[in-house]
């Protein structure tokens, strides 16, 4: 079995790794991701997480390399991971009531043969009617400032989720199961 290594800082990537029991590695990405960028939201997902993927490339010979890259469609807004509680706020009361897309995209890359698969996931979310006042007090929990679009719904963010239509890993932060059909295609296989 050759190196896989994940590239990504999120420990909520590497525990939803971890379910699949293979051996890895994570070597975090440097690349700055950019969601200005004039791209449709699935693309520029996909254009992201291949970004972090090659970032981490050129420090293996022979490994599979996993990225990713995840953020909220609402709209014609794209929402990251907030730098602040008043942005968090301000995020929290856009999907207050609402329903959202959680997008993430992922690529594996071969770095011996520099084979390469980009994929997207969107996963619908629908946030119950939320008071002014569980916002800020969710805010001041400082859960949300390190999660695409201030919740994190493996913790108290569930609380605001009435329902989800797709990939609840994807919503964390990597979609397994697209993820699992996608390593099958370099010879990785999660259930052998």
């Amino acid at each position: 079995m050759r190196k896989i290594v994940l590239a990504s800082a999120s420990p909520r990537r590497k525990e939803i790794l971890g379910i699949t029991g293979l051996k890895f590695t994570v070597c975090v990405s440097d690349y700055e991701e950019d969601l200005d960028l004039p791209l449709k939201p699935r693309e520029l997902a996909r254009l992201l997480s291949s970004k972090k993927a090659e970032a981490v490339a050129h420090k293996y010979k022979n490994a599979i390399i996993i990225a990713a890259d995840t953020f909220i469609a609402y709209k014609d807004r794209l929402l990251g991971k907030p730098h602040t509680g008043k942005e968090a706020e301000s995020m929290l009361r856009l999907l207050n009531g609402k329903a959202h897309a959680v997008i993430t995209g992922f690529t594996i890359l071969d770095t011996g043969s520099g084979k390469k698969l980009s994929r997207s996931v969107e996963t619908k979310v629908y946030f119950k009617r939320l008071s002014l006042e569980e916002i800020r007090a969710y805010v001041r929990s400082k859960e949300p400032l390190d999660k695409a679009g201030a919740y994190a719904i493996q913790g108290l963010g569930a609380v605001f989720v009435e329902k989800i239509e797709g990939d609840f890993f994807n919503v964390v932060g990597l979609p397994l199961c697209a993820l699992a059909e996608g390593l099958k295609r370099f010879g990785v296989d999660v259930l052998k």
